[in-house]
């Protein structure tokens, strides 16, 4: 079926419009400085069929994996209008326990199945589990907080006042809590207004036509990008440093076979899932890998369901990359993505060396914390990531200071956070020297600097503390991260990449993150 060009741009626009306003409510009506400062949170729309339409320019790590999670919600039961499931279990299409999603059905007047679906995902700064954050060094999913199956938080219209209950009682911060779910909530009833305003404009058919256009037109593009790549196999592998209870590194090998305009992409040969939770569930690697080969489209196409169609994906179960319930998770959403996107670049690189980067930083730097606030009386548990070195480009040395890749929120304002928290930034700055030499130099990381003002949990999930992020065509590699406690007597201690700590009033956790590789070797 042909298009017309510019109501297809039209129709293109109003449909990621509508996942970028829905961002907009979330951010706005938000309580957590997450939400609202650090932006932690995507929003996404799709067809009747669950398939994705478009969405905002938010997480890559949530946004692949988020179509997993409507799928579990409409596969759970009929959903009536006025519905709204929530969920976070990773092993239904959920990235980590904190990521909690809202999925709602959008009917048309007279209509008896939805037309539509909206949904968001949005990182809670406390989900229950063995440490303040949620985010703890955990051996089984159970330890890392509550897991909500597909369950109704809202049954046509009606809050379901039990299972916010339930919730709230099995968190550190429920009034925090509760305040987020209600953005949440707030987010897909705007979605929903829109779509029906839409459909109510244009008429159903002709949004749905143009819903599956903007599919098509996507596939289109990436098989075309991917027919450009030459034929053959294309492997690499890189490992994370840890797992958390031994030093062995984790290994992650993935081989890219390009045929025609398709690639499989398979991760055999990755090591076995871990004891420690930086196993990566399918929806992880899923969302890691699509949003590699996105990267590689020089179009402006959305990032919908055509993605997915010209790539397929071999994560042997049981593996790293593919981790079984009951394993522990919280890291394979924030760190383990991170490696999965440097060895699927790092593989394309070989087909493409003079278009793929040099690897940035590789780590998300998870720092959560937790504690009584001496001055409100009132539990706190706060999480954040910190940016760190892009690696070099062809043309363009890397960016300093940035979130790369999976993650993509702001850092926290120092302002916001002292607002909030007993903790007192230091030292906010950049790494000078981080970033590898090349001809297009690695980005640096930063040196963030947290001084407690009351005695605090904090649990770290870091990365590339002992490998580098890997420069590229004879580039230098950039420099790996630390983690130092700075005791309130003057002792200096190092700090483990994974663990958590115990501080006292007066200590101080610095973290000194990667800079990013280099790109092409350094000129004399």
């Amino acid at each position: 079926m042909r298009f017309d060009p510019i109501e297809f741009e039209t129709f293109k626009n109003l449909f990621v419009s509508i996942a970028e306003e829905m961002g907009v409510t979330l951010c706005r009506t938000g309580f957590s400085p997450n939400i609202k400062e650090r932006l932690d949170y995507s929003c996404a729309i799709y067809d009747a069929h669950g398939e994705t339409i478009a969405q905002g320019d938010h997480l890559p790590v949530h946004l692949g994996a988020m179509p997993m999670s409507v799928r579990a919600a409409i596969d759970h039961q009929p959903m009536q209008p006025g519905d709204i499931v929530m969920l976070n279990d990773p092993f239904r299409g959920g990235t980590h326990l904190p990521d909690i999603t809202l999925v709602s059905p959008v009917f048309l007047p007279r209509r008896r199945a939805p037309s539509f679906y909206v949904a968001n995902r949005a990182h809670h700064s406390d989900v229950g589990g063995m440490t303040p954050g949620s985010m703890p060094l955990a051996r089984e999913i159970f330890q890392e907080g509550l897991i909500i199956p597909p369950v109704k938080l809202v049954s046509r219209g009606a809050l379901n006042a039990d299972i916010m209950s339930m919730l709230l009682a099995n968190v550190r911060t429920p009034d925090e809590r509760e305040g987020d779910l209600t953005a949440q909530i707030a987010a897909n009833r705007v979605g929903e207004t829109r779509l029906l305003d839409i459909a109510a404009r244009y008429g159903l058919a002709r949004v749905a036509r143009h819903a599956a256009a903007v599919q098509d037109y996507a596939e289109r593009v990436l098989r075309a990008t991917i027919a450009s790549i030459p034929d053959g196999s294309y492997a690499f592998d890189d490992a994370l440093d840890n797992d958390g209870f031994t030093d062995a590194p984790v290994r992650i090998r993935v081989e890219i076979r390009i045929a025609g305009d398709s690639a499989e992409v398979d991760f055999t040969g990755s090591d076995a899932q871990t004891a420690g939770g930086v196993n990566a569930n399918l929806a992880i690697t899923t969302s890691a890998t699509l949003y590699a080969f996105r990267c590689l489209v020089a179009d402006d196409v959305l990032y919908n369901s055509g993605i997915a169609r010209p790539v397929r994906i071999v994560a042997p179960a049981g593996s790293v990359v593919n981790a079984q319930h009951p394993s522990a998770v919280a890291g394979g959403n924030v760190e383990t993505s991170q490696r999965i996107t440097d060895v699927v670049l790092g593989a394309l690189s070989r087909a493409l060396p003079e278009v793929i980067p040099a690897a940035s930083q590789g780590t998300m730097n998870n720092v959560t914390v937790g504690g009584t606030n001496p001055f409100t009386g009132a539990a706190f548990a706060y999480y954040e990531t910190a940016g760190g070195g892009m690696g070099g480009r062809p043309g363009q040395p890397g960016i300093s200071g940035v979130h790369t890749h999976m993650s993509n929120t702001r850092n926290t304002p120092v302002e916001a956070l002292e607002h909030h928290l007993p903790i007192r930034i230091r030292q906010y700055s950049l790494r000078k020297g981080s970033g590898g030499a090349g001809k297009y130099p690695g980005g640096d990381g930063i040196v963030r600097e947290y001084e407690m003002l009351a005695p605090t949990t904090v649990t770290l999930l870091t990365d590339r503390r002992i490998s580098q992020p890997y420069g590229a065509q004879g580039g230098s590699p950039g420099a790996s991260g630390r983690n130092t406690i700075l005791r309130a007597d003057g002792r200096v201690e190092p700090a483990p990449s994974k663990g958590t700590l115990t501080l006292h009033s007066g200590d101080r956790l610095r973290i000194e993150s990667p800079g990013g590789g280099g790109f092409g070797p350094p000129t004399t």
